[in-house]
This record gives C-alpha cells, sequence and structure tokens, in this order.
C-alpha cells in the first residue's frame, strides 16, 4: 500500500487522476475479491444522426415514421450517489511547513482516489468544499467531462491555491445548508478535522438534519495523531499559533501535554459515540497512515446500503 510520502514523485506529473489510481490499483491488490459491480444502461435520448457515423444505434422505427435518421444515445444507470465533502478551511493546512503531507493534501488524495472508485462502480458523484461557507458544491454526476472538473477543482485543493491562513470553520452551518440542498437520496463523505468551536452535540444536530432527510453518512475524522492527538513536540518553550484566529501562545508543551490530549480524546470519543447512535459511520484518520482505511470504509459503507 503506498503511502502519501511514497507518491510525492508523482507531483511532476501535474495529474491528480493519475494519483488516485496509484492509490486505488494499489489498494484493490489487496482484496480477495473485486467490489465492482455489474452495470447497464438505459436510453436517454434521440439525436440526429451525422453523416459518416456508425449505424449502430440508430432508431429505425422512428426513421420509418419521421422519414429522419435518428441516434439512440444511452446513459448509464447510476448505482448509487455520492457526495465528498472537504473541509478547507485553515486548520486543515497543518502541518503548515509541509506542501502537501498535511490534513488537506490527505483529504484531497482520498477525495480523489474515492471519484476513481466511485466511476470505476458506475456511481456518481459530486463534491463540495466549505471553510466558513460553502465554495463550492457540484451536482453528483457520472460522466468524464465532470469527473475531469472535479479533477480540477481537487488540483487546485492540492496545491493549495486560494487557501490561507484565517479560513475559520462553520461545520455545522455546512452540513445543515447541504441537507436542504442535496434532494435526491445520497451518500455524504465528510473529510474534516472537526476543529471549529462547536460541540459534539452541535454536530450530531446538524448530522441528523442529513439523517432525517435519508441521506447516508460517512465522516473521516482528519488527524495528525501524533502531534494534534497526542501533542508530542519538543519539549522546550515554542509559540504555537492559531491557523484559523491567528491567536498565539508561547508555553512548553510538557505543561500542558496530558490536559490537552485527555480533552481531545474525550471530545472525538464523545463524537464516534453520538454518530454510533444514529448510525453515522465514524473513523478516525491519522494523515501519516495509509490510505486503504479510508477505502476499506467506504467499501463497508457502500455494501451495507446497496
Amino acid at each position: 500500500m503506498k503511502q502519501l510520502s511514497d507518491l510525492i514523485q508523482f507531483e511532476a506529473f501535474d495529474n491528480l487522476e493519475l494519483l488516485a489510481k496509484q492509490i486505488v490499483e494499489g489498494f484493490l491488490i489487496g482484496l480477495h475479491r473485486s467490489p465492482y459491480h455489474g452495470f447497464s444502461v438505459e436510453f436517454a435520448e434521440h439525436r440526429l444522426y451525422n453523416k459518416g457515423e456508425s449505424t449502430k444505434h440508430i432508431d429505425w422505427k422512428l426513421y420509418a415514421r419521421s422519414d429522419k435518421l435518428f441516434v439512440k444515445q444511452f446513459e448509464e444507470e447510476t448505482n448509487l450517489r455520492a457526495h465528498i465533502v472537504i473541509d478547507t478551511s485553515s486548520s486543515m493546512l497543518f502541518p503548515y511547513q509541509q506542501k502537501h503531507q498535511n490534513k488537506l493534501g490527505f483529504s484531497v488524495l482520498c477525495a480523489a482516489a474515492l471519484i476513481h472508485l466511485l466511476r470505476k462502480q458506475r456511481d456518481a458523484v459530486g463534491l463540495c468544499t466549505f471553510s466558513d461557507k460553502i465554495d463550492l458544491l457540484t451536482p453528483a454526476k457520472l460522466s468524464n467531462t465532470h469527473a475531469n472538473l472535479l479533477y480540477a477543482h481537487l488540483g487546485k485543493l492540492y496545491n493549495k491555491e486560494g487557501i490561507e491562513k484565517n479560513r475559520e470553520t462553520k461545520i455545522s452551518d455546512t452540513l445543515h445548508k447541504l441537507a436542504e440542498a442535496l434532494h435526491k437520496r445520497s451518500l455524504v463523505i465528510v473529510f474534516s478535522d472537526f476543529m471549529g468551536d462547536e460541540t459534539p452535540k452541535e454536530l450530531l444536530e446538524a448530522l441528523q438534519h442529513l439523517r432525517f432527510n435519508k441521506h447516508e453518512v460517512l465522516l473521516f475524522s482528519i488527524r495528525d495523531q501524533e502531534f494534534e492527538n497526542e501533542f508530542n513536540f519538543t519539549n522546550r518553550p515554542s509559540q504555537f499559533i492559531d491557523l484559523e484566529t491567528g491567536e498565539s501562545i508561547k508555553l512548553n508543551p510538557s505543561d500542558i501535554r496530558n490536559i490537552y490530549s485527555e480533552k481531545q480524546k474525550d471530545f472525538f470519543q464523545e463524537l464516534e459515540l453520538l454518530c454510533g447512535q444514529f448510525s453515522i459511520d465514524y473513523l478516525n484518520a491519522d494523515i501519516r497512515k495509509e490510505f486503504h482505511q479510508v477505502l476499506q470504509s467506504y467499501l463497508l459503507k457502500r455494501k451495507k446500503i446497496m
């Protein structure tokens, strides 16, 4: 299984789809059976026949009635609609000094891999990005053109285009608005570090809104386990800066490590417990580990709802 650090060598191609393919193919090698399902096509509409093209799909019955050549156009049936939701607030840029091996870079690569896997399974996919508001919300589609658009948006995030410090998070507001905007039952896959000022119960209210509207929800809590959960910084006086607010504080990590770690643990344990009570799948995703934890969780969720 390839980790993020192993994939940086592909940056020269400037092709996020290639990175996604590498991740997915490496993951699928380890599976005992393919997660892909068969698919079918259904009639969509007619269009005028263009001279010189194949006559395979000409509707001869319509020709007999109209004396004009029309071609049947077909649309691949989708098994599932999925919307990938990515938190692009400034806290997702941690560790800030590393261009791609941060929470946002990890989330983007996971999202790209999921798009590749979803499309292989004939599932329609859309993309939503947010910070203190929804910045992007696309419909869920299956076409190649749409996929290229999604990869282009993700590529900009991967290179941190337009992503700067002091972008705060409004997760609950975003999820409430998303619940109202999605009119067809979907699988909503959220990537966030949940580092806003909301309590687990406030987050749950927004998640319940999605569930009330018949959406399935899969949450990935994106963390740097070593530094954000364990606060494993060098024991010396240091200045810590909040990437979202710009506020700073000077302290020695050893002075607060235990109480900080306990508060982090309590917060995410409560969130996970509340999610479990309302059939919301929750996973802690460490950016220093492999991608298979995300892809495997998606496949398990898909299997349950198909």
